[in-house]
């Protein structure tokens, strides 16, 4: 089947569903919405009108809604819309019977009331997890960790920790990894679900365990574990306190969406944004989320600005200076915006730990000195070719030659500073850098052409 077949028959699929909720047809629309994987339920579900989701909140249980609200996507501001539409005891249940990790991050979209009013009335048990979970820091293994895991004691034969598995496994999250745990609860071991199924019955799991377990602190930054899972290629990681008792897991899939938010997070700061716009978002809020960063670039702008009003004497004895303006200040903000994606993406991915940060510094001023050069070079030729003046392209091609090595190396501290100040050196965006290295560049180009003003004027 054609990708173009698959995405009529879906179409037609969404357009039997609205009429089934148009014609108040329970039955019909139950049978087409269950038949549909959970990611494609919610996919649905968040088109519809509020009038239709109404209607929806009647025709599922709170058990059933909670499969489509594990998997939906909609903007954060969305979640307290969709929850007021029902009633709280609905909400209530439908919570509980969410993954608490889930849970979790939905209500973490609330104000303070709505959650405190939603666990009073949920069941004892599954407000208690989740109310453990929501007392860690955001963006934390704390915050990404489920509670639904199992766990057997080292004692124990493969025969009763399969009895446990079986038992435990409709709530929990993940099985491939079974954990072990001693009298105290510490984490001691760790026991595929191939092993469990291909050793004896009667094997004690200390005899096939794998105590070299790798685990994650509960404080421990999200970047931090999504990095360790995919060096390890792991489909979870246990979560621990710092007496190393096990308190959850992260399973791939949180990870998965950890390392979406977190690039997602990354490229509206080094496109200048404050948080990247949906296409659907109208244009009062996306200008109010760029609005922050333009300002403060149009400062920086005019602070440029305000240093070539200070060299008016140096353009008005020498005009042709003017031209060359844009070259400069295009040049630097380029080179610089290299070198920042080149040291942000390295701290990203862990590679600045790899190599001494005094590497990196070194090659990207390696790298300056080269292109500098050569775009030098070049250009010199190309402004006495084009003016006739040697001297005018021995001044412009000096200043690309600077200009290049100082911007390249600003690109590439800038990041490297703010994340050893615990800041997030995504901050360091295209249009800071490209503004910090304009203002550089034209400090540069007028510092040199009015130091050597009797060589331009004839």
């Amino acid at each position: 089947m054609t990708e173009m077949n698959e995405k009529e028959l879906q179409q037609l699929e969404e357009e039997e569903m609205l009429q089934a909720i148009s014609e108040d047809n329970m039955e019909n629309l139950r049978n087409q919405l269950l038949e549909l994987h959970p990611y494609d339920q919610a996919k649905f579900f968040s088109k519809l009108t509020k009038d239709e989701r109404v209607q929806i909140y009647h025709y599922f249980s709170p058990e059933e809604m909670a499969s489509i609200f594990e998997n939906i996507e909609i903007d954060d501001t969305d979640y307290q819309k969709f929850l007021s539409e029902m009633h709280p005891s609905f909400v209530a249940t439908m919570l509980s019977n969410m993954y608490a990790d889930d849970a979790v991050d939905l209500l973490n979209e609330l104000n303070k009331d709505q959650v405190a009013s939603y666990l009073t009335i949920m069941e004892d048990d599954a407000a208690k997890e989740i109310k453990d979970l929501l007392h860690y820091e955001e963006y934390t293994a704390g915050s990404i960790m489920t509670t639904e895991f199992i766990a057997i004691k080292e004692y124990q034969t493969v025969r009763s920790a399969m009895q446990i598995l079986k038992a435990e496994a409709p709530r929990a999250e993940s099985i491939y990894y079974v954990y072990v745990i001693d009298e105290d609860k510490r984490l001691s071991g760790v026991i595929s679900l191939r092993d469990l199924i291909v050793t004896d019955d009667d094997t004690f799991i200390s005899e096939i365990m794998y105590d070299r377990v790798m685990s994650v602190s509960v404080a421990e930054d999200q970047e931090e574990v999504a990095r360790k899972m995919k060096d390890y290629n792991f489909l979870a990681l246990p979560v621990v306190d710092f007496q190393n008792h096990l308190l959850g897991i992260i399973t791939v899939d949180d990870i998965i969406d950890v390392i979406d938010e977190e690039a997602s997070d990354d490229y509206s700061k080094l496109a200048g944004v404050s948080d990247m716009d949906g296409i659907d978002k109208g244009p009062f809020g996306a200008a109010k989320k760029r609005l922050p960063w333009l300002i403060i670039l149009l400062f920086l702008g005019m602070l440029t600005a305000s240093i070539i009003g200070r060299f008016e004497e140096t353009l008005d004895q020498v005009a042709i200076l003017a031209v060359f303006i844009p070259l400069i200040a295009g040049m630097a903000g380029n080179t610089g915006t290299q070198a920042l994606a080149v040291a942000v993406r390295g701290i990203a991915t862990g590679d600045v730990e790899k190599e001494s940060r005094g590497k990196l510094i070194l090659r990207e001023a390696g790298t300056g000195v080269i292109t500098g050069t050569s775009c030098g070079i070049l250009v010199t030729l190309i402004v006495y070719v084009w003016k006739g003046d040697f001297f005018l392209g021995v001044l412009v091609g000096t200043s690309i030659f600077i200009t290049l090595i100082v911007a390249t190396l600003a690109g590439a501290l800038v990041p490297l500073l703010m994340h050893k100040l615990k800041i997030d050196p995504a901050v360091a965006s295209g249009p800071f850098i490209t503004t910090i290295n304009d203002l550089i560049s034209i400090l540069i180009y007028f510092g040199l052409a009015t130091t050597f003003m009797n060589y331009l004027v004839h």
